[in-house]
């Protein structure tokens, strides 16, 4: 792949009467928030975006995205490096009738105040989508053994000290 830069921004309508395909990069440096959400650094992501015309004249934006981030993981507390792969398919709306008519194939994607989509923060909000809420290893692959890992469990000499709070009753049920 070529290291071509993917535009900010395009005329969806005029992309897709030329039929255009854009296939490269969008640099990390760019990806502000993703980089935010990962425990160290981000690479380019590798983007393709086709647009065009479907059979019922409906505007759109087909694509995927690549990249490779590091994450923590929250079992071990390790750093570990984890890919997003997304794929997406858009299509332009102006306003809330368009949503409703659009078919389930398709995402609405909102046009900007000059008529185009900001197609940086469209990749990026995809990526952001793909990245775990609980990043983990694999457990072949993280440092923590499973056997150690304990979920709720309290150990059992507390719960011998506590006084049952229903003894009380217990004497007055007796009487």
């Amino acid at each position: 792949m070529q290291n071509v830069q993917i535009p900010v921004s395009l005329d969806p309508k005029r992309a897709a009467q030329r039929r255009l395909v854009y296939e490269g990069i969008l640099r990390a440096k760019n990806l502000k928030r993703l980089i935010g959400v990962s425990s160290g650094d981000c690479t380019d992501a590798e983007v393709t975006v086709e647009c065009g015309t479907d059979i019922q004249g409906i505007v759109y934006l087909k694509g995927k995205a690549v990249t490779e981030l590091t994450l923590t993981c929250q079992r071990c507390m390790e750093p570990f490096r984890h890919t997003l792969a997304v794929e997406f398919a858009y299509s332009p709306v102006t306003d809330d009738s368009q949503v409703e008519e659009l078919p389930d194939a398709y995402e609405p994607v909102e046009l900007d105040e000059h008529g185009e989509v900001r197609l940086h923060e469209l990749v990026e909000d995809e990526l952001l989508l793909m990245v775990p809420m609980m990043p983990m290893h694999d457990l072949s692959e993280c440092s923590r053994p499973e056997t150690e890992v304990v979920v709720g469990d309290l150990p059992k000499a507390h719960e011998d000290e506590r006084p049952n709070p229903f003894a009380v009753l217990q004497k007055l049920k007796s009487k």
